[in-house]
């Protein structure tokens, strides 16, 4: 019998050949489009906007890459992953081009809304679109390392090493300039992985886009375990996109940190959030689905995000001790981590349709945060909004129990709920999509 040959490094470590180019490119383009995330708030109120101002126009860009979300895997379906990426791409460049070439400089705030609101659209269809490709690339048998690759480039990149990319340049060439840097990386990654991937996916044939469009929708209540899913899913990340308009100001204006010294704290929390994804990814497999999201994620972010404002808050600007509470809140928060594999499971006939309701609940976390902060930071505060965060994690919880995997899923499906360590399958790659 013939010696089967030697796999590559790339191959053991379960990112497909083909596709490598592409999550470097995915990774650049998270770190272009993260560059912001820590510092644009502050800076925009310096422009005379108000705080209720920028929570708004966080708000429309988050209404926008909801949308995009839920709209890339159709798209995916209809065009191919790498037009649906090259669309991203440039939507993403050319209103990142208007907002710094006129809506800044004039400190217009319609223009504002106009550039940076519809630039939401940009970076869901890149990487979402990206996400459809591997799934329709990658091996069935590694699926689910190949999707964990996928979050670590995009987590790496959104906000962690975008947070620490912006606190190394922004001492030195400026705030203004740094948002320039990040439209070179975004178009940097988008061209490495558009014209170095080789890969082709083909078109799929499915049931149609308006069939498809409106089974995303409808199976949240036809199913409404998938409609629970998708509201935990919007509850998972709400306070970090909320975080991202209010946390900046209250760090450096009433703790007493630099913006140096947030953006620090920014990406220390999100470096662990990226290992912690694969921490609870084998939690999850083992300790079951739903309790390490109800209890991981649910229950430890209500704790979290209680300690990520009392304890700086009544300690002032002690770092070592911000930035320890700083990463317990980025660890709990990946806890929700096995909603994508607990989710498509709950509809195993239309898995396509249940990841495209669950997209939708991600997208619609970009704009629920920063819609509470808008309604409630002026009556409330900032304390406010941080229980009001703290109770809808609270919420989540208890959600949670409600995710149980239906009989009529099969006994694979629902078995690695309750005995997935002990048969060693993998939830993500069992339940992935066709």
């Amino acid at each position: 019998m013939k010696n089967s040959p030697p796999r590559s490094l790339i191959t053991r470590l379960g990112v497909p050949p083909t596709l490598a180019w592409g999550y470097l490119g995915l990774l650049l383009f998270m770190i272009g489009d993260g560059v912001e995330s820590g510092y644009l708030s502050p800076y925009l109120i310096d422009q005379d906007i108000s705080e209720s101002r920028v929570a708004l126009l966080f708000t429309v860009y988050g209404i926008a890459a909801g949308i995009a979300a839920w709209l890339s895997g159709v798209l995916s379906d209809l065009w191919g992953p790498r037009r649906v990426m090259w669309t991203g791409l440039g939507i993403w460049g050319v209103f990142q081009l208007l907002f710094l070439t006129a809506a800044i400089p004039l400190s217009s705030y319609p223009l504002m809304m106009l550039s940076y609101g519809l630039r939401g659209l940009g970076y869901p269809l890149f990487a979402y679109g990206f996400l459809v490709w591997i799934a329709g690339v990658a091996p069935r048998a590694r699926l689910g390392t190949a999707m964990g690759w996928f979050w670590f480039a995009f987590t790496g990149g959104l906000p962690t090493l975008g947070s620490l990319v912006a606190s190394g340049l922004i001492p030195r060439i400026g705030a203004y300039a740094t948002l320039w840097a990040a439209l070179v990386l975004v178009a940097a990654g988008g061209l490495i992985a558009l014209l170095l991937v080789r890969d082709d996916r083909p078109r799929g044939a499915g049931e149609g886009a308006a069939a498809t469009l409106a089974g995303s929708v409808t199976v949240l209540w036809r199913n409404p375990r998938v409609g629970v899913g998708s509201v935990v899913r919007v509850i998972n990340t709400a306070s970090q996109f909320g975080f991202f308009v209010i946390m900046p100001i209250h760090f450096t204006r009433t703790v007493g940190f630099s913006l140096t010294e947030w953006l620090h704290l920014l990406s220390a929390m999100f470096a662990t959030n990226i290992f912690a994804n694969l921490l609870f990814g084998v939690v999850g497999d083992r300790f079951g689905w739903r309790r390490t999201i109800a209890w991981f994620g649910g229950a430890g972010c209500t704790l979290s995000t209680l300690l990520l404002f009392y304890v700086p808050d009544a300690a002032g600007a002690n770092f070592p001790l911000a930035l320890l509470v700083a990463a317990f809140y980025g660890a709990t928060l990946a806890g929700y981590v096995p909603l994508s594999a607990l989710v498509p499971t709950l509809e195993p006939k239309h898995q396509g349709q249940a990841l495209a309701a669950l997209n939708l609940g991600a997208g619609a976390s970009t704009f629920v945060g920063p819609a509470v902060v808008a309604a409630f930071v002026g009556p409330l505060g900032v304390e406010g909004i941080v229980w009001i965060f703290a109770g809808m994690y609270a919420v989540s919880c208890v959600l949670a129990h409600f995710l149980k995997l239906p009989e009529e899923s099969g006994t694979a499906g629902a078995a690695a709920e309750s005995t997935a360590g002990a048969a060693g399958t993998t939830p993500s790659a069992a339940s992935a999509p066709a």
